[in-house]
């Protein structure tokens, strides 16, 4: 037989049995669909961070207390700085090309207003901060350098903080919210964005004050974090190495502050995000395995029930090598054809996913996914195969 008459014999048997056909090629599509839909969300994921990243500024580096890597404490937490505000002010008295240094108070708090709380973050920051933290402003205005001067208890508060203390339509500037024990006047209400901020915190959920205001508030006598901005991306190196240098002469060591660029920390969150998306991807490819376990065991059932035709083939002058590959053809075709719902599936739902979180099919996983199910194809159905080529013709005549 022919190459073409096989995959017509297979394709005969297959539409004879069109509901097992159907079930059997359903964990292959399943598992490609989720492979792929999995991978399409880790892409767009990771694409959202890298464009969250540099809507921030490749230009800026973060000092934090301590050795920090990524995936420990959120800064602020159990590690006190061995370094004080008096040297974020020399820092940023360094000189070119450093431009503008912040050193920023960070604490988990609950705000209250009236009979309503809600847990939140709050950060001291200076006038410099709306730019620094690609934020914008909803309503009212955002901290003026007066206001950090006369430590005024006047903040701005993320859109999460207004949606849960305020009434729809109630205007939130002007009102008094209490944080720790204290009164601040909301003076302003920042545009809803996503993204993360510091600690690791949604933006949305801040309360942002002069910096001043803040270590009264909190009592903090140290910085949770430094943000220093350079003259451009190409001076990063330059910048950094005189940040070093000045916490060297302050006696500290490597293991008391950790100077973190902006690609050192993408780098950091991609790899972690690499890391989820093939693990969320692994799990999803045991459907892969399950599906060719269908396989195997539908075509072992195919062979019991086609015996008479195989021995009948063989005595006609069908050869051990076409029986194999005409039920090696069928499994492939299965999977195959499941792969190919499953790519169409999985895209799709990408799609449709798209409209609400960011997703990013590729190449790689759209070929990795087929071929995985065309291998599951090929190991699924070839022990089956195997031992229908095996088939002694007079015995396979009589079976009955």
């Amino acid at each position: 037989m022919d190459t073409v008459e096989l995959f017509k014999t297979a394709g005969v048997a297959i539409r004879t049995n069109k509901t097992r056909s159907v079930l059997t090629t359903l964990g292959i599509i399943i598992g490609v669909a989720s492979v792929i839909l999995l991978v399409a969300v880790g892409n767009g994921l990771q694409a959202y961070v890298t464009g969250e990243f540099e809507a921030l500024g490749a230009n800026r580096v973060m000092v934090m207390p301590g050795k920090v890597k990524f995936g420990s404490a959120p800064p602020g937490f159990g590690v006190e700085a061995k370094f004080d505000f008096e040297d974020v002010e020399k820092i940023g008295k360094l000189g070119s090309p450093i431009s503008e240094v912040l050193g920023m108070v960070v604490r988990a708090v609950t705000v209250k207003y009236m009979n309503k709380s809600v847990d939140a973050w709050v950060a001291g920051v200076n006038q410099g901060y709306l730019k620094l933290g690609n934020l914008e402003i909803a309503r009212g205005r955002f901290i003026s350098e007066d206001m950090v001067r006369r430590s005024q208890m006047g903040g701005v508060i993320g859109a999460d903080i207004s949606e849960k203390l305020f009434r729809r339509g109630e205007e939130p500037v002007g009102k008094e919210i209490d944080i720790t024990g204290g009164k601040i006047k909301v003076i302003g209400v920042l545009e809803k964005k996503g993204g993360l901020g510091v600690g690791g915190s949604d933006e949305n959920s801040y309360v942002l004050l002069p910096v001043t205001a803040a270590r009264k508030l909190t009592g903090a006598k140290t910085p949770a974090m430094v943000m220093v901005s350079m003259e451009n991306t190409e001076s990063i190196p330059v910048g950094v190495k005189k940040v070093k240098d000045y916490f060297y002469r302050r006696g500290l060591t490597d293991d008391d502050f950790t100077v973190m660029e902006p690609k050192e920390l993408l780098s950091s969150i991609s790899s972690l995000l690499g890391v989820v998306t093939g693990a969320l991807s692994g799990i999803a490819a045991i459907s892969l395995v399950v599906g060719g376990i269908g396989i195997a065991n539908i075509m072992l059932v195919s062979v019991t029930e086609r015996t008479r035709e195989i021995g009948l083939r063989k005595a006609l002058g069908g050869t051990k090598r076409d029986i194999l590959l005409q039920f090696l053809i069928e499994a492939v075709v299965l999977s195959v054809v499941g792969g190919m719902i499953g790519v169409g599936i999985g895209w799709g739902l990408s799609l449709v996913l798209s409209r609400f979180i960011q997703t990013s099919v590729t190449g790689w996983s759209v070929g990795l996914a087929f071929g995985i199910s065309a291998a599951v194809g090929i190991i699924s159905g070839l022990a089956p195969a195997i031992r229908a080529g095996r088939l002694d013709p007079i015995e396979a005549l009589r079976y009955e």
